[in-house]
């Protein structure tokens, strides 16, 4: 065997251990690879540590989310709390709006150089460390004394979920570079997502009924500071499983080869990337619109219900995380959906445009209508909303490493998912803030629904034109 030369599995790019000073445990996963093969991919069993890389995985998608939605929960009591102002206040919702957007923004701009450093560094490395960020700034944030000290830690907090997301998805599309078992491994992953989403409502509702019974914070029982002290969980299992993780084969073979080039920002726009970099830029700031543009602004509306109002602020809280939850049960399905239908649909523009078509109703009739009738259309709502919202979601994962070579997969995916999704997507929340205060002759919350109801079918409609200028991926392999 030369020895420069990659052993290829069904899976995964091994590199010569003469070279790489590969572990002994990953030589053996390549022989059951070659093992496993018997001509047909898509029946491989995943090895032991295959496993354990898709559990790291979907444990980090799931903290991910459960870091980004712990603010539509805890928002409103944190600026009540910490700001001492009042709900529905034109003062109240800008600093809402900056909540949402400032964090995101630093989140997006340092995401894109998280993603030049996985391509620089390593993805493994960027990985963990970006679990670690957001882990303990979240637990930091509980105990906040004011609202700028709270801003500056989900600003740290954010940038380590928009480092995670990209660092992720490069990493699996790397180990298991064969397409059918790829698009099955991202397609699954993503959908624990999800399940961050129901572990933050579940946490939430246990904090807003418990709190008293808990230790004192910073002198109190407030249920948004233990919502936030969770946000610590997942640094724990990552410290115990840190040393069974291997680096990405692709990308280390080319490092230790010399063939790895240098990433650069200015390349994503060359001729044969613009096209690529601009589209999936816009196309992804309009999903991400859908989400804090609306989805994330549902919990503010439940106190306006006919059915809600006038009820305490326990019954309330408690209200939102029952909401939260359906709207958690919509994301898992959605994630599944798109992990069932990736496999049968191949033409990335039909994939997208089969979610993108129904949400146009179905987020104008949420916010229209359901979201200011009664509580029980309003969890329908949003149950189907979130389904639609995480399907197209899951598209991106498993679309944006087929477009950038190895040098450049963590980079492009960040310019889109960061500066696309981040810095331009989340400005649809100070958007909906900004329309609402806008809104004469309806309550507050009717006014945040029919201003996210406005944002959410704009974004969509926008999508709709875009998507047919997105490129199609040439083969079914990683470009090298």
């Amino acid at each position: 065997m030369e020895p420069n030369r990659p052993i290829r599995s069904g899976r995964a790019i091994v590199p010569d251990r003469r070279l790489s000073g590969e572990s002994v445990l990953e030589q053996n996963t390549a022989d059951a690879d070659t093992k496993n093969l018997g001509g047909n991919p898509s029946k491989v069993s995943l090895t032991p540590l295959q496993w354990t890389i898709c559990a790291v995985a979907s444990f980090g998608f799931a903290f991910d989310l459960y870091e980004t939605l712990m603010l539509p929960l805890i928002v409103r009591p944190a600026i009540t709390s910490l700001g001492h102002l009042k709900p529905g206040t034109r003062e109240f919702n800008l600093m809402v709006g900056l909540l949402f957007f400032i964090p995101n923004l630093i989140g997006g701009i340092f995401g894109l150089l998280g993603g030049y450093f996985a391509d620089l560094l390593g993805r493994r490395r960027i990985l963990l460390w970006s679990i670690l960020l957001y882990s303990v700034s979240a637990c930091a944030a509980a105990y906040s004394t004011s609202l700028p000290q709270l801003i500056c830690l989900r600003c740290t907090t954010l940038i380590g979920v928009s480092v995670e997301f990209v660092a992720a998805i490069t990493w699996l599309a790397e180990i298991f570079p064969d397409a059918g078992l790829r698009e099955r491994v991202l397609g699954y992953t993503q959908a624990s997502h999800t399940a961050g989403g129901l572990l933050v409502a579940g946490a939430y509702y246990i904090a807003v009924t418990w709190a008293e019974k808990f230790p004192l914070i910073r002198g109190g029982h407030e249920a948004w500071r233990y919502t936030l002290l969770s946000g610590l969980i997942p640094a724990f299992p990552l410290l115990v499983l840190r040393p069974l993780l291997p680096e990405s084969p692709l990308w280390k073979l080319k490092r230790l080869t010399g063939a790895l080039k240098r990433p650069s920002f200015g390349k994503l726009f060359q001729p044969a990337l613009r096209r690529v970099t601009l589209v999936t830029t816009l196309v992804f700031a309009c999903t991400y619109s859908l989400a804090f543009g609306a989805i994330q602004q549902t919990v503010r509306m439940i106190a306006g219900l006919p059915d809600v109002h006038g009820l305490g602020l326990r019954q309330i809280e408690q209200a939102a995380s029952r909401v939260q939850i359906f709207q958690e049960m919509g994301g898992v399905i959605g994630r599944f959906l798109f992990a069932v239908l990736a496999i049968h649909i191949f033409s990335q523009r039909r994939r997208l445009s089969v979610f993108l078509l129904p949400a146009l109703f179905v987020f104008a009739w949420m916010y229209f209508f359901a979201a200011t009738r009664s509580l029980a259309f309003m969890e329908a709502g949003l149950l189907l909303s979130t389904m639609l919202f995480n399907a197209i979601n899951s598209f991106w994962g498993n679309y944006l490493p087929r477009l950038y070579p190895t040098h450049l997969r963590a980079t492009g995916e960040s310019f889109a998912v960061n500066i696309g999704g981040r810095v331009l997507g989340v400005s649809a929340a100070l958007m909906t803030t900004t329309l609402s205060n806008l809104m004469r002759g309806v309550n507050p919350s009717a006014g945040l629904a029919h201003s996210a109801g406005t944002v959410s079918v704009l974004a969509i409609l926008t999508a709709l034109v875009a998507v047919w200028w997105l490129p199609e991926p040439q083969a079914d392999g990683l470009p090298d």
